[in-house]
């Protein structure tokens, strides 16, 4: 039976869960909430790939995406460091909606698939 690694587990999630080669990272959020679209979104793919690099891959290899922002009209803000961050040719799969948040102040949340 194929071993399953979670990172940094705790009662109701763990940070990232690897099984058979794929990584699944939890929904990162930014630390600091009183960041604007832009702040917040560049603190969440740092997030990303310090992740990605514990489980020993990175960003060129991520499957799917799914991305949750407070309000979808900064859905333009948030695309333009998306874009940027991503691999050239090296766009995911990937899903983008308005949703209330756990916390008013969050402004995205991503959650990403890779594999090594």
């Amino acid at each position: 039976m194929s071993k399953i690694i979670r990172t940094e587990p705790n009662k109701i999630l763990a940070k990232a869960v690897e099984y058979h080669g794929f990584v699944y990272l939890q929904g990162c959020t930014a630390k600091d909430v009183a960041k604007d679209i832009k702040g917040q979104t560049a603190e969440v793919l740092d997030a990303i790939d310090a992740i990605l690099e514990t489980h020993g891959t990175d960003k060129t290899r991520i499957l799917q995406a799914q991305i949750w922002l407070k309000d979808i009209r900064d859905r333009d803000a948030m695309n333009e460091l998306w874009s940027a961050w991503l691999p050239k040719d090296g766009a995911p799969a990937r899903a983008c909606v308005e949703a209330n948040m756990a916390d008013p102040r969050i402004l995205v949340e991503i959650m990403v698939t890779a594999c090594k």
